[in-house]
């Protein structure tokens, strides 16, 4: 069992650190320079293997991987097969969720849990355990095209679950700070907060809204493995990676494989993609900035999308270029058609005004527009409003189901029509975004009324009935968020003011 304290013990290996950026975290919540003292600290709550030891199995592996950023980790799987650890994962799995290749559901495979569990533990221990290729299904876009999803097996899922709870210990003590995908105890809203905060407290006058073409299509499976042995050194968890890449996709009874790509879907494409970005982009950034800048520099990453503020625009541009060698390197691209660097910050409307350009141009990220604003004081403020794109799509979406449950009843109509809103509200009730959710509240309502009267050539449902309908069923629109620099401020309780 390893014991991340002692450098003697087996368990570990010296090895290359993945970080050069000193003793310390390098670890940033927006673009300061300290560390992460904000992250919520992931628990471990299985039961612990040793029930004498003081802390369980995962949490010396997070204090080891802490105390010494160039250990290798030896001995990780069984901290995976551990049955408790399997069932947790698979209870945390949803009830209705889809089936993958082999039509296990999670009901089915209940009936029999435990022995199931200790056959899967005992399949992974041995090196029996084979990935399934995970069934291909397509989700809409906002702008009208398709995404490919994956959904795996049952199986793969609780096993992809177990795993990245493993690696999580290791590798959220090195992941910096401003990348905010996917981790534990880390939202969008924590990064669009970041993102405001750092614009409006730094010298920003430039801000690069960058776009990886096909990103989980194109990172390289040999630099994937490559960057997950800077840390992992047990072949036996490397494996099982690579089994899930080698997997492939199976759809309409064809199964393909490819030497890059992770299909997204599976707990574990989200953790890989994260930990390629961080080898790739946010040590390079971070580096970039602490040796190449001279002006104010801010970065904001979720998953495979970021946001690069800079002062000076010469380091922008100049940035930009690298970036693309940079990315060349690693088998990724930036899209021409995306990627643009934009006149942005407190002082661009008046540059701009002296020049005869007009308004500063806005960029979208995480589903919000963001435009140059002021307070009422007439103090700089970034402005964020629901994307038009996501709007529209998810209209759309609404209309085509409200077609298809065209006979459901008023009550259930209106329950789940709640629920969207809700949904929405919850997502992009933020300051200054209060017309927005309210049209998109009214737009509801309009498409359900539109929905009611094709029932019948005889149903003309009044605005009157409609109204009281809408009250009924369909929550406030009401801002849900505080400001950006009060959640900050309660995320690091007063550590850092930049946080």
């Amino acid at each position: 069992m390893m014991n991340g304290r002692e450098r003697s013990d087996d368990s570990v290996v010296p090895g290359k650190s993945p970080n050069n950026a000193g003793p310390e975290p390098a670890a940033e919540a927006m673009e300061g320079r300290g560390s992460a003292k904000g992250n919520a600290v992931e628990t471990d709550g299985v039961r612990a293997q040793d029930r004498a030891a003081p802390t369980s199995g995962l949490e010396r592996v997070r204090q080891a991987a802490r105390e010494d950023r160039k250990l290798r980790f030896t001995t990780l799987l069984h901290h995976v097969y551990d049955i408790d650890r399997l069932r947790a994962a698979f209870l945390a799995l949803g009830r209705d969720a889809a089936a993958g290749v082999d039509g296990a559901t999670w009901r089915s495979y209940r009936e029999a849990l435990e022995d199931n569990l200790r056959d899967l533990s005992e399949r992974i221990k041995r090196g029996a355990f084979r990935a399934s290729p995970v069934r291909r299904t397509y989700i809409p876009k906002a702008d009208g095209r398709l995404r490919p999803l994956g959904v795996p097996t049952l199986e793969d899922k609780v096993v992809q679950r177990a795993t990245v709870e493993v690696l999580n210990a290791i590798y959220e003590v090195d992941f910096l700070g401003f990348s905010y995908g996917f981790r534990p105890g880390r939202s969008p809203h924590q990064a669009l907060d970041a993102l405001a905060v750092g614009i409006e407290r730094r010298r920003v006058k430039w801000v690069l809204d960058a776009d990886i073409r096909a990103f989980f299509d194109t990172l390289s499976h040999e630099w994937l493995v490559r960057f997950v042995e800077h840390r992992i050194a047990d072949k036996r968890v490397v494996r099982l990676i690579q089994k899930w890449l080698r997997a492939g996709v199976m759809e309409e009874g064809v199964r393909t494989t490819s030497e890059v790509g992770t299909v997204q879907g599976g707990s574990i494409s989200p953790l890989l993609a994260n930990l390629y970005l961080h080898y790739v982009f946010d040590l390079w950034v971070q580096r970039w900035r602490e040796k190449e800048a001279r002006g104010d520099v801010v970065v904001v990453r979720f998953a495979d999308d970021f946001v690069v503020g800079f002062e000076l625009r010469d380091e922008a541009e100049r940035f930009l270029t690298e970036l693309r060698d940079r990315f060349a390197k690693f088998g990724l691209e930036l899209h021409p058609d995306k990627t643009r660097l934009i006149e942005f910050g407190r002082f661009a409307a008046s540059n701009r005004n002296d020049r005869g350009d007009g308004k500063p141009p806005t960029f979208d990220f995480l589903g919000f527009t963001h435009a140059c604003g002021r307070t009422r004081r007439g103090k700089f403020k970034v402005l964020r409003q629901t994307a038009r794109k996501r709007m529209q799509a998810k209209l759309r979406g609404v209309a085509k189901t409200l077609r298809d449950r065209l006979h459901w009843p008023v009550p259930k109509i209106g329950a789940w029509l709640g629920a969207v809103v809700r949904g929405h509200v919850r997502y992009f009730g933020v300051h200054d975004n209060g017309p927005a959710i309210s049209a998109f509240r009214h737009a509801i309502g309009w498409l359900w009324k539109r929905a009611i009267n094709r029932r019948s050539q005889n149903d003309r449902t009044t605005w009157e009935r409609m109204r009281r309908l809408i009250d009924r069923w369909l929550p406030p629109a009401r801002i849900c968020h505080p400001w950006p620099n009060e959640r900050l401020a309660v995320m690091t309780q007063g550590r850092s003011r930049m946080r």
